[in-house]
């Protein structure tokens, strides 16, 4: 009996082992997921855990704020950052100053990568030159030049406000700059100084200069792995796999694999492979149409998918009742109306990043949501509208018959209301086929994230191939919808719609 408990007992460890996973999380730029690839690969070869990479999760308030919540477990972050903007520390710490402040919060920070990616600003050497600017402090005397900052720098107490203020530079705050496309746009001459990270291959192959911080206002900015406490002791062998990275890079090494990516286009698994020393999967030409169908192709559009259809099912259960309410119920019309009307005009990754903290988690749930309340506008509407216009001799003839008002309903308004109901599902289900694709940018998938890393790397191939397959299922759905409105339509709306009025 003993021996038999023991086998059950073995057998249940057994399971739970093999269900022990480790989340790894990373920011949207380039080093970020190469790190996090190459994280994520060394605790896939420990063998403990199940490791899987969350790439790209937007800014640092939103990969921070899944590390707190315990949607991811290890992310690479840098130790100016953990200082400035998530401890907010007005002086300086040392590694364990940091974890001695992040300790209340269940966090720690270790494993120093061996290399310092600071801020800086960059200019073009030519117009560097041509206006003796070798410092940030010349730019107090060239109010003229035009500034192409990230938002993140922006936003950042450690960025723009700050320099602004140490600085005294004239220069109002610019319109935010996607980073990687920032790069494009100094070359182009569309702007003359922009934020850049020290470790950027970019800085070299656009011949840039990086102005001097002569008043040491950066501070050090080491890579390290921030990271759930209770990480070494829950995965041991893991942690051991990825404290074996300390001091793994040099601040050369990594310009050099940010290159691989950006200038010679290898995917950030083929570059954290190559480092670690293994063979990259042979990935077939090197085209358009290699990345469109590359191997992540139909998970990303399951997870698209999936994010469209539950969101709409659930915005059609809820967004009809109220438009029926708003129908029936004059009281509240103006109120449901204006409720979904006022959350249609929230900026999408605004509303993304507002219900992270609110569900205490990143990914599908938060995503959902969001998309729920998309989709809410065009059906509410939609279906208020189809039942207000009815034609009034309609409605006075069936109350003349003395058929109960939900009878009424059922029967004869919302059947011909429906046709207003189905455009108004259907512009739903495109608008959300789009809007699914800023989900990725906290986590969630679908193909906004060939979106995302094609931002990061201003490779148009990739973000194409994540946005031509988002624009095919917007028609896909589309085309659907309108054979479905000729299924479901009353064949006597049918006939009356195509038929020529006399």
């Amino acid at each position: 009996m003993k021996a038999l408990l023991a086998a059950v007992a073995l057998t249940l460890c057994g399971s739970a082992c093999a269900a022990e996973a480790l989340t790894v999380g990373s920011k949207r730029f380039t080093e970020s997921y190469i790190l996090g690839e190459i994280v994520t690969l060394t605790a896939q070869r420990a063998g403990e855990a199940r490791a899987a990479h969350r790439p790209g999760l937007g800014n640092t308030g939103i990969v921070y704020s899944a590390l707190k919540n315990g949607e991811i477990d290890v992310y690479p972050e840098y130790t100016g950052t953990i200082e400035r903007e998530i401890l907010k520390s007005t002086q300086p710490l040392d590694l364990d100053g940091l974890n001695r402040a992040l300790q209340p919060l269940g966090l720690s920070a270790g494993v120093p990568l061996g290399f310092n990616n600071t801020y800086a600003l960059a200019m073009r050497e030519d117009r560097a030159q041509a206006l003796g600017i070798r410092s940030v402090s010349d730019l107090a005397a060239h109010p003229e030049v035009v500034l192409g900052l990230s938002q993140e720098f922006i936003g950042r107490a450690d960025g723009w406000p700050g320099l602004k203020k140490a600085y005294a530079l004239p220069h109002s705050t610019p319109h935010g700059l996607d980073h990687g496309l920032a790069y494009e746009a100094i070359a182009a001459g569309q702007v003359d100084v922009i934020d850049a990270y020290t470790t950027d291959a970019k800085i070299g192959r656009f011949k840039l200069r990086v102005l001097k911080d002569d008043k040491l206002f950066f501070p050090v900015y080491d890579a390290v792995l921030l990271y759930r406490a209770d990480l070494p002791q829950r995965l041991p062998r893991t942690w051991a796999a990825l404290a074996a990275l300390r001091g793994a890079f040099d601040e050369r090494r990594m310009i050099a694999l940010n290159a691989e990516a950006e200038l010679n286009g290898k995917s950030f698994n083929e570059v954290a492979k190559g480092f670690l020393g293994e063979r990259p999967a042979q990935t077939p030409g090197g085209g358009f149409l290699a990345r469109l169908f590359a191997p992540d192709f139909w998970r990303l559009a399951y997870e698209h998918v999936m994010l469209v259809a539950v969101s709409l099912f659930v915005a059609i259960a809820i967004g009809i009742p109220l438009g029926i309410l708003a129908y029936r119920v004059p009281a509240v019309r103006q109120w449901v109306l204006s409720a979904v009307g006022v959350i249609q005009t929230i900026p999408s990754l605004a509303l993304f990043a507002f219900l992270i903290p609110l569900f205490g988690k990143i990914g599908t749930i938060p995503a959902l949501a969001a998309l729920f309340l998309y989709a809410l506008l065009p059906i509410v509407r939609n279906t208020y509208s189809g039942l207000a216009d009815i034609a009034p001799g309609l409605r006075e003839s069936a109350v003349a018959l003395g058929l109960p008002p939900d009878y009424r309903l059922r029967v004869i308004e919302l059947p011909l209301a429906s046709r207003a109901i189905l455009a108004g599902v259907k512009t739903s289900a495109v608008i959300n086929v789009g809007t699914a694709t800023i989900a990725a940018f906290i986590g969630a998938g679908g193909f906004g994230e060939r979106i995302a890393q094609g931002l990061a790397l201003n490779d148009n191939a990739t973000l194409l191939a994540g946005a031509v397959p988002a624009a095919a299922l917007a028609l896909l759905v589309h085309g659907g919808f309108e054979l479905l409105d000729r299924w479901l339509m009353p064949a006597g709306l049918r006939d009356e719609a195509v038929s020529p009025s006399v």
